[in-house]
């Protein structure tokens, strides 16, 4: 599995455009989903990653296919038991840049624990999709643009596995990753719950060196930019990071506007004592316990306070 060190953001929304004006105008003009529609990016860089995803253990994972809108790509999907029942399950994107996925099985530091493997201990299925120009995936790296098509993609082909309850689908991702879930959370209201860690209120935050569009485009700035479409949330969205360092500064941001707005669907929870890294593993083990009691129909009621 990719490791990275964390990129602390600064607020670049503020600066580049105004978030408060841009967020206000998005109301009244149309959803994310919407204005993504028949946009097409324009890269400056071609990012890919040609090496193959590393075979995972046969008893955990195996790697399969998943269909999307410019061709297959590859993921790890976890075990489904053949028991005759519906089980929950959770897409997780890791941080880092490159949409490839390596191991995500072996034991990790309780205090860096990017795997995220403490749902499938607790039994929920898991798939980690590679995206777009990762892995020798088709396309290329478009820099949190086209890989939130993956990420739904992937959702879609998960709901139709035999023994998944495609009411029970959960999207989670950390850094990076967080920012990816939190976009894909803005344009679908596929998954039961999203839960992300430490995200960005905006892409063009990890700076022109780590992107591969042109980040003085605004157009391509606010698609990229989380933060400007909170109103677009229909599903549940926990945000995670811990008060040491990280993207504290972020969190409090996106806390900040969802309050303005009156947004229901937002919930930002900043974790004592624990940094960027450090949050993860309990907090997801935490998560899984909430997912397996989510079992009933109606309204996600678990919480996090």
């Amino acid at each position: 599995m990719k490791k990275f060190t964390p990129v602390i953001l600064t607020l670049f929304v503020v600066a580049a455009f105004s978030c408060n004006n841009s967020t206000q105008k998005n109301k009244t003009e149309h959803t994310l989903a919407e204005a993504r529609k028949g946009f097409k990016t324009q890269l400056i860089k071609i990012n890919k990653i040609e090496d193959p995803a590393e075979e995972p253990p046969q008893d955990l994972f195996s790697i399969v296919s998943y269909p999307t809108p410019i061709g297959n790509m590859t993921a790890y999907l976890g075990k489904i038991p053949d028991d005759g029942k519906l089980h929950p399950a959770i897409i997780w994107i890791t941080g880092g840049f490159g949409n490839d996925i390596g191991d995500v099985w072996s034991e990790a530091s309780p205090d860096n624990d990017q795997s995220a493997a403490d749902y499938s201990k607790a039994g929920i299925i898991m798939m980690h999709p590679a995206q777009r120009g990762g892995n020798g995936n088709p396309g290329s790296d478009e820099s949190f643009f086209g890989e939130i098509d993956d990420i739904i993609a992937a959702a879609d082909f998960l709901a139709k596995q035999k023994g998944i309850d495609p009411n029970r689908i959960y999207l989670g991702g950390h850094s990076t990753g967080g920012t990816k879930v939190l976009l894909a959370a803005e344009c679908t209201n596929k998954f039961r719950a999203v839960f992300s860690f430490g995200p960005g209120t905006a892409a063009a935050e990890y700076g022109p060196d780590n992107l591969t569009y042109n980040t003085t485009n605004e157009q391509e700035n606010r698609l990229r930019a989380p933060a400007l479409w909170l109103s677009s949330l229909q599903t549940p969205v926990f945000v995670f990071e811990g008060d040491q360092n990280g993207n504290m500064d972020a969190v409090k941001d996106l806390e900040r506007i969802a309050k303005k707005e009156d947004n229901q669907f937002l919930h930002c929870h900043i974790v004592k004592g624990k940094d960027h890294f450090s949050v993860l593993q309990p907090t997801n083990q935490e998560i899984a316990q909430k997912i397996l009691a989510d079992d009933k129909k109606g309204a996600v009621t678990m919480s996090f306070e």
